[in-house]
């Protein structure tokens, strides 16, 4: 007599799993299938990045019989804890932050040997680690070139590396990152993600591109995935669960951002595993975070790109509106979607737009945010006819209605930007000009109303037409 209420109870449950099954799916589709003729190429901020994000991506491609290398833009000879915990001991000589760079080396060889790959297959550049930003931003057209803190260092130090003997400049990263790319040509790039909270990551996915820029004719065009490692609270839980799948940050979901994600067999996840305990120098303080990432599946996703069009202020439209309704908005946390008509918005939101020569940015704010409202931004332009070395780097950090501009390391008279401080929001006016007139713009805003921090965009793409 209980069958019939027993069956509608169990559909009821199957349908139910079957709708949480497809929204966990949603935005995470299957990475496409590596082919014969393809050259994967994963860039990697440090030893064991390439590890515990790219792991079955390379046995993958591997086993697709595609060709794969792995280029490493840092030996990861700046973390002193880790140093002192594998060597058990204190020191500060800069010997043995080479040594330390050089243990981490190893440790890459064999990690990737264990899946499969060879140490000819492996490039690694030696440039300094924790210093990566700081020459994408402020150390070009230099004779003095940048000084690691702990190595004090100023120039590639290992013998084995092709960068040996660089300045730590950004000409010398983007040279050699574009010899690799020439050399290889790949067809398929792997990159840190340009939201992640480590600077060095974030550096790796900016000089790339802009190599891809300036090598746009020379090249075939290469697929871009993007993968991040550092994110705030995440992956949760930590350790090692395989039978968890990888999952976005909250604050990365309901993005534009279009996920794709690799899963991995149990063979392809147990190697993994192994490959990243290969890296003792660092398991020994933070296994339990690195391990994280060896679950059920890879995760890779960017930002879309954002396009412009140059719009004129008349009398309908009076400057100061700044044309809000073609401009993008990003919602706290980088979270990204198109505007419509209505240039208020939620407090935290970020838009761009491009008016009357004008390069414009606006963050929504909370009425009741006065003087603990601040900005940080970075802006890079590129344009094609000039070398990406010449071009400002400009660097604002504004706090209340005051503000001041960085062209690299230089303080700079910020002739001609325009701070707006309203109830509602907080807008910028910079002149193209000002900026190089560049053809598109790598920018980061970061907002923040006294402790939280209300909107971080991570570095997004921009057009201009």
């Amino acid at each position: 007599m209980f069958k019939k209420p027993l069956i509608i109870l169990l559909l009821f449950f199957f349908v139910l799993g079957q709708r949480a099954s497809v929204a966990l799916a949603q935005g995470s589709e299957e990475i496409e299938a590596f082919k014969k003729n393809d050259r994967v190429l994963i860039l990697a901020p440090h030893p064991d990045d390439e590890t515990i994000a790219c792991a079955g991506i390379i046995q993958k491609a591997l086993k697709g019989r595609a060709e794969v290398r792995v280029a490493y833009l840092t030996n990861g000879d700046h973390n002193e804890f880790a140093f002192i915990v594998y060597e058990k001991r204190i020191t500060f000589r800069r010997t043995e932050f080479i040594h330390m760079g050089m243990v981490r080396r190893q440790e890459a060889i064999d990690a990737m040997r264990l899946l499969g790959l060879g140490q000819d297959k492996l490039t690694f550049l030696g440039y300094p680690d924790n210093g990566t930003f700081a020459i994408f931003s402020q150390y070009w057209q230099t004779g003095k070139p940048f000084r690691s803190f702990l190595t004090r260092i100023s120039r590639v130090p290992y013998k084995t590396d092709l960068s040996f003997g660089s300045p730590y400049i950004g000409e010398s990263i983007l040279s050699d990152l574009k010899k690799v790319l020439l050399n290889y040509k790949p067809t398929k790039i792997f990159v840190s993600h340009p939201a992640d909270v480590n600077l060095d990551h974030k550096a790796l996915y900016l000089f790339l591109q802009i190599a891809l820029r300036e090598l746009r004719d020379r090249i075939p065009r290469a697929k871009v995935y993007a993968y991040l490692v550092h994110s705030l609270d995440w992956p949760k839980p930590r350790d090692y669960h395989p039978e968890l799948n990888l999952k976005p940050p909250e604050s990365f979901r309901n993005t534009q951002i279009e996920w794709s994600k690799l899963d991995l067999v149990p063979r392809a996840l147990w190697l993994k595993y192994k490959a990243v305990l290969a890296y003792k120098s660092q398991t020994m303080v933070s296994a339990f975070y690195l391990l994280s990432f060896a679950r059920k599946n890879e995760l890779f996703g960017d930002y879309p790109e954002i396009q412009l069009k140059k719009q004129v202020s008349s009398k309908k439209r009076p400057p100061d509106f700044f044309g809000f309704s073609e401009m993008f908005t990003g919602a706290r946390g980088g979270k990204e979607a198109p505007r419509a008509n209505n240039p208020a918005g939620n407090h935290g939101e970020v838009s761009y737009a491009v008016v009357d020569k004008y390069f414009v940015i606006r963050v929504a704010k909370d009425k009741e945010l006065i003087r603990r409202f601040s900005l940080a931004l970075d802006i890079f332009g590129f344009n094609r006819r000039r070398p990406f070395a010449s071009m400002p780097k400009i660097r604002i950090k504004a706090r209340y209605e005051k503000f001041i501009v960085y062209d690299g390391a230089r303080q700079v008279n910020p002739k001609n930007i325009r701070l707006h401080f309203n109830a509602d929001d907080l807008i910028l006016r910079i002149p193209l000009e000002t900026l190089g007139n560049p053809d598109f713009i790598l920018t980061s805003v970061r907002a923040y109303g006294g402790k939280p921090v209300l909107s971080d965009t991570g570095f997004r793409r921009i057009v201009i037409k």
